[in-house]
């Protein structure tokens, strides 16, 4: 079996498992081509540019599983996981051009917790004098 490089990626609430092979080029998520899992050209175009940046577009193919949170959520995550699974890949070559890019770092922004006596995290019911 040839080489594996594993990474994990995490944003908002999704989370992607990502396996980067040495390959053609394809990404595979939750047993699907990209293009079938994700719609939207822009999305697409975002799990893509960690290896536009690197400079090693067509030398890896991507198996990933992806659970939690909406399209955009997942797509970040994935990208995460590309990041980290190519820094894992080549360090010295990859890591500075990936972080440069903003690529590493978790994006921690994540929904606030519901307190007691709201509605929501900040929603109040609505104020009524009589």
């Amino acid at each position: 079996m040839a080489t594996q490089f594993y990474g994990t990626g995490r944003r908002k609430s999704s989370t992607a498992r990502v396996r980067l092979i040495p390959g053609t080029g394809n990404i595979t998520v939750n047993k699907k081509p990209l293009d079938d899992y994700l719609a939207m050209e822009i999305v697409k175009r975002e799990v893509k540019r960690p290896f536009e940046i690197a400079g090693c577009e067509g030398q890896f193919d991507v198996i990933a599983t992806v659970n939690g949170g909406g399209y955009t959520g997942q797509a970040g995550a994935l990208r995460h996981g590309i990041s980290r699974a190519l820094c894992e890949a080549d360090r010295e070559a990859y890591r500075p051009l990936l972080k440069a890019a903003g690529f590493l770092t978790r994006d921690s922004r994540m929904k606030e917790r519901k307190k007691y006596g709201l509605k929501k995290a900040r929603r109040a019911s609505q104020f009524s004098k009589r």
